[in-house]
């Protein structure tokens, strides 16, 4: 797991609605791991097709914080923070957030308030909307900052969703999972958490009060609703991967001590032998992690993702020769995640083999570029082969998707006078070049 802060500047340029988002100095960030991904991926697949979406397109992404919340800033992505997952207590409650976020999605919510909103695609307009989303998890005041329509004449909230948008969205969201199978009684489960918080000072509430308004009225109504479509018996699949997926999460998260102690209740031997190799590997008892992690792997020995925590644990306890094996027989079985494909290349840099490290990168580049480790790996891997200009371009790109957009522009300018004009790299660089130049003014 690798843990990708997206740093906020004091005023950052709205490049996607022309605003000034008059934010205060604070950090958010993703926590970027394949498992976790495929894991989120099998629970939000059903939800996401039910509500005319592709799990190809929208990636299920953590956020790095503690509090409650989820929400959503463009159509091809969903972020739930890791506080939350932690919070949930069975899949089909993480599917009721999913699903009313989806919601949001396909009725339409997110297009009317942002408009175009095809530079959040890019790399500066991800790191943009990441920087903008993490408003939410600061002061009501912060919130509010955020804002549409020109500097001098602020519109809607940029995050807060209106109590009729909500409405719609728990509707829709219940009819998703009711056609996806799964039991509507999640999203009433998961709403009830934030029961009676509506009566706390705003200072007080978790964030997703804030952005998503909760009343009695509301929770009635979705009560209602699952009244009307009835309840569903669980999905065995979405359960283990819920489990595999929380279990994960916290034992990265939490205390080693507190993972080491709830081994025992951990239903699934995979999963428990996962905890245990991660929380042993945090303790610095490197043996007993690997021991766990074959245990791991004889259970589900096609499973590509107990290869690549291998991987990881053999990265970092320097074996690098044979954290490039681990990672070669998890690219051999997912040949096509970036994620795993990201650990390959790092591995194989660290071990020496510069060339084939580039190719397993580039590949990575191409699948999914929110990736700010293999972003700094790419430019590495460039710059030891010679090719400068594609590693400063690489590097303008992970500034970024950071919200650095001054190191952007400075590494995007010396990009350009080093690649060939009209080049399609050169129109990279010209990109963040001027997305660098818009958020200066």
């Amino acid at each position: 797991m690798r843990f990708h802060l997206i740093r906020l500047l004091t005023s950052i340029a709205a490049l996607i609605v022309v605003a000034l988002l008059a934010l205060p100095a604070q950090a958010a960030g993703l926590l970027r791991d394949a498992d976790m991904e495929h894991a989120l991926k099998q629970i939000a697949a059903p939800i996401l097709k039910a509500a005319g979406l592709s799990p190809e397109r929208v990636k299920i992404l953590v956020v790095d914080d503690s509090t409650l919340n989820a929400f959503v800033i463009s159509n091809d992505a969903i972020f739930v923070h890791a506080g939350l997952i932690n919070r949930l207590e069975s899949a089909v409650m993480l599917q009721g957030v999913i699903a009313h976020e989806a919601a949001h999605i396909a009725n339409g919510h997110i297009v009317r308030r942002l408009g175009n909103l095809d530079n959040a695609r890019t790399i500066s307009g991800l790191g943009l909307a990441l920087a903008a989303a993490a408003a939410v998890s600061g002061n009501g005041a912060a919130a509010q900052g955020i804002a549409l329509g020109s500097s001098t004449s602020a519109k809607r909230a940029f995050l807060s969703h209106t109590r009729a948008e909500e409405a719609s969205a728990d509707q829709s969201g219940i009819r998703f999972m009711k056609s996806a199978g799964a039991s509507p009684q999640g999203l009433l489960d998961t709403l009830n958490i934030f029961a009676g918080q509506e009566a706390l000072s705003v200072g007080r509430q978790d964030p997703y009060m804030r952005a998503h308004p909760l009343s009695r009225d509301r929770v009635r109504a979705v009560a209602g609703y699952v009244a009307s479509y009835g309840t569903l018996p669980p999905d065995p699949t979405a359960e283990y991967w819920f489990a595999r997926l929380q279990g994960k999460l916290s034992a990265y998260t939490r205390a080693p001590s507190w993972t080491l102690r709830r081994l025992k209740s951990e239903s699934y031997a995979d999963v428990r032998a996962l905890r245990e190799a991660i929380a042993e590997h945090r303790n610095s008892r490197t043996n007993k992690a690997l021991a766990a992690i074959d245990t791991a792997i004889a259970t589900r020995p096609k499973d590509p993702f107990f290869y690549d925590q291998k991987g990881q644990i053999l990265l970092e306890t320097r074996n690098f020769a044979a954290a490039a094996a681990a990672y070669g027989a998890a690219v051999k079985r997912a040949p096509n995640d970036p994620l795993i494909l990201s650990g390959y290349g790092r591995a194989l840099l660290a071990s020496g083999n510069v060339k084939q490290a580039l190719d397993a990168l580039e590949k990575s580049r191409r699948q999914d570029f929110r990736d700010g480790s293999m972003l700094r790996d790419l430019a590495t891997a460039y710059a030891k082969t010679g090719q400068t200009g594609m590693a400063a371009l690489v590097t303008a790109e992970r500034y970024a998707l950071s919200g650095r957009m001054k190191d952007a522009g400075i590494h995007a300018r010396r990009a350009t006078g080093l690649l060939a004009e009209g080049s399609g790299p050169w129109q990279r660089a010209q990109d963040v070049l001027i997305a660098s130049q818009r958020a200066a003014k």
